[in-house]
């Protein structure tokens, strides 16, 4: 069975370097385990980082990712490698949240899919960036995020 669910896939079980790029970063996917189901699928990166685009200061963010599978999932290790791949590219808070999520969208065709980007300040304001894709489908449980919002020191 093992064998049958990784048979096409690239990277996992192997070393692989971190893509220079998004754009080069490779996604794969799996068949859901379990399609007739609905359930909620969360993956969660405390500490993603991309480059301003401006001025290429790090800029840092916790992103939540939350989906429910129609036919396919994403690969876990796919995805980490996906994520940083960020590291090195320069754009803004908006752009890499929706570039994330559009990926993702195009690769899985989910059922549903939500993004929180809860990004940290630069320049005294946070930017926390959201999006889904329509309604959340009946009868799966979505837990909300509980990121709380940035508040300094206080």
């Amino acid at each position: 069975m093992t064998e049958a669910i990784e048979a096409g896939l690239t990277q996992l079980g192997r070393p692989t370097a971190l893509p220079e790029s998004p754009e080069q970063a490779l996604l794969e996917r799996v068949a859901n385990p379990d399609p007739a189901a609905r359930y909620l699928v969360r993956f969660t990166c405390p500490e993603f980082t991309s480059l301003c685009p401006l001025t290429g200061q790090p800029d840092f963010a916790h992103i939540v990712l939350d989906y429910v599978p129609a036919g396919w999932i994403v690969e876990s290790k796919s995805l980490k490698l996906y994520l940083a791949s960020f590291r090195n590219h320069g754009a803004f808070h908006e752009a890499c949240t929706m570039a994330i999520a559009r990926r993702l969208c195009g690769l899985l065709d989910p059922a549903w899919l939500r993004i929180g980007a809860y990004w940290y300040p630069r320049g005294g304001m946070p930017i926390d960036v959201f999006w889904q894709t329509g309604t959340p489908p009946e009868r799966v449980w979505i837990p909300p995020q509980n990121v709380p919002p940035y508040r300094g020191r206080g």
